[in-house]
């Protein structure tokens, strides 16, 4: 039984968020938006088009103009400029115009690389999105943010452009491998962090259903996390105010990011993000002590870091100051009050930086080895 959210922008519906558990209601979808006249594009990694992209292809065939299916190597070292250009070129030789509609299949990457080529193609073609991980179901699918990186650093070109759908079939999380299924819960886990703290401690609850991703739990558990960042984006859909919320722990986690050469993946960097934040409110005095272990230990039955190793605090406190997030060199750090309550502050110190990387650097006690 598929359940439908839709999204507002500037108080009016934008688009709808379909939950579902199957792929059997995309070409009644696809339908509704005339694509019978249309020639639409799959577009999605290698790695997911191997999973579903045949599939997905032969299902709504019948139900466009033409359709046709663009896979570019897997990874996030592919977001960049030169695979928005190699889509360009197919869309060309294909001879897609602005009447077609293009179909993000896949994770983050693949729904960033789409949207920018999307909202660039011809001035803008439209695009739905069909999320493949946690990760992009529960946030990056939802509030229009598209874009690439740029010579290693995160996101920095990109657009705000809606999607015409977003087409969320659950039962394709049972198909994650662990590190890419948790590496989701992370974002997932800062909803609750920064909004929400009952949907924190039904997260608490239900560790084991989430543990197994028993079917109904994974539903409810997207459902509640797209409701949040449902109604920050809609008071503050270009970043102006309350979504830079959703910024909690990616300042410290995108800088891990980059001098980790992207080794680790998105979700993993947030959580070690997360933790740092957590320290820095409760040296703020916001958090009790309790209270940051608490959210620190969290992270762990979920197989999310919460210490690294091997990087420079320095490095990483530089790296902030080239974050996209930074205003004329001052950074909007987000810290939490409270479980459930999250605040930009703007006088986090680079001391506050330079304790919290070295409170989750992992360093060996020499003396343990004797």
């Amino acid at each position: 039984m598929s359940e439908r959210m839709t999204i507002n922008y500037d108080k009016k519906p934008c688009y709808d968020i379909l939950f579902t558990a199957s792929f059997e209601e995309l070409p009644e979808e696809l339908l509704k938006l005339d694509s019978k006249d249309r020639k639409v594009c799959i577009i999605t990694d290698s790695h997911v088009e191997s999973l579903y992209g045949t599939e997905l292809l032969d299902r709504i065939t019948p139900f466009c103009l033409k359709a046709v299916m663009y896979a570019f190597p897997a990874g996030e070292e592919n977001k960049t400029l030169d695979t928005v250009r190699d889509i360009y070129r197919f869309l060309i030789e294909e001879k897609f115009n602005r009447k077609d509609l293009l179909i993000a299949l896949g994770g983050g990457v693949t729904g960033d690389i789409t949207g920018y080529a999307a909202a660039t193609y011809l001035r803008g073609v439209d695009f739905i999105q069909i999320p493949t991980t946690l990760l992009a179901q529960c946030d990056s699918s939802i509030g229009g943010k598209t874009g690439v990186d740029f010579e290693g650093y995160k996101n920095m070109v990109g657009a705000f452009y809606m999607p015409k759908l977003v087409y969320m079939n659950v039962s394709v999380l049972g198909t994650l491998d662990d590190r890419q299924f948790y590496g989701g819960f992370a974002e997932v886990m800062k909803h609750g962090l920064i909004k929400d703290s009952n949907f924190y401690e039904w997260l608490l609850d239900k560790m084991y259903e989430i543990h197994e991703r028993d079917p109904e739990t994974m539903l409810e558990m997207v459902q509640k996390s797209c409701l949040i960042k449902k109604l920050v984006v809609e008071k503050d859909p270009t970043e102006k105010g309350d979504r830079a919320l959703l910024n909690f722990g990616h300042t410290i986690g995108h800088a891990i990011e980059k001098a980790k050469n992207f080794n680790m993946t998105h979700g993993e960097c947030v959580a070690l993000g997360c933790v740092a934040a957590a320290y820095i409110s409760w040296k703020h005095e916001w958090l009790s002590m309790e209270e940051y272990y608490e959210i620190r230990d969290m992270f762990v039955p979920f197989n999310l870091p919460i210490t690294i190793e091997d990087i420079d605090p320095a490095e990483i406190l530089a790296l902030t100051k080239s974050d996209k997030k930074a205003e004329n060199g001052s950074i909007k750090f987000v810290l939490l009050k409270k479980v459930g309550k999250a605040v930009i502050d703007r006088n986090v110190t680079d001391d506050d930086i330079l304790n919290a990387v070295k409170e989750i650097l992992y360093v060996e006690d020499e003396n343990s080895a004797e």
